[in-house]
């Protein structure tokens, strides 16, 4: 099980950044990146947005922007702990999210906010978030946010 911790400038910049995209209506997608060596919970250490290509309705990268992110964590030794994007309507994790996954390994977690987190703060983040986990039958389980068994922990 994958377990989180972000801390609260970091979620406020992640929502920032992902309204930023619905002000355009349309998708945006960020990652959580946390340094390889970080023992569990891992710490979110920086807040990346790639180059991508968005709609309102789906977002993607392109080659190049897949290259400058590898670049990226290769040369600050970080890894991605999860990706976070909108959706123009209810969060949930669409076939078209399954198909353009950035994260693909067992345990990967993907997170989804609704209504381009116009109405996402802080506060609210862990009731709004619709998170996902990457099963070893390659399945999108939905997954708790808090609790015993949560994810993602604010600090």
């Amino acid at each position: 099980m994958t377990r989180i911790v972000c801390p609260r400038a970091i979620l406020f910049e992640t929502i920032a950044r992902l309204r930023n995209g619905g002000l355009q209506r349309k998708e945006r997608v960020v990652l959580w990146l946390g340094k390889v060596s970080a023992a569990p919970p891992e710490p979110v250490a920086e807040v990346y947005e790639p180059e991508q290509i968005t709609a309102i309705d789906y977002f993607r990268l392109p080659p190049p922007s897949m290259r400058a992110l590898m670049a990226h964590l290769r040369t600050r030794r970080l890894k991605i702990l999860a990706q976070l994007h909108t959706h123009p309507g209810r969060a949930y994790h669409s076939e078209v999210d399954d198909e353009w996954a950035i994260v693909r390994h067992v345990g990967a977690l993907s997170l989804v906010l609704p209504r381009f987190a116009a109405t996402t703060t802080v506060e609210n983040f862990l009731v709004q978030a619709m998170t996902y986990e990457l099963s070893p039958t390659n399945e999108w389980l939905h997954v708790p946010n808090h609790g015993p068994s949560g994810r993602i922990e604010i600090r």
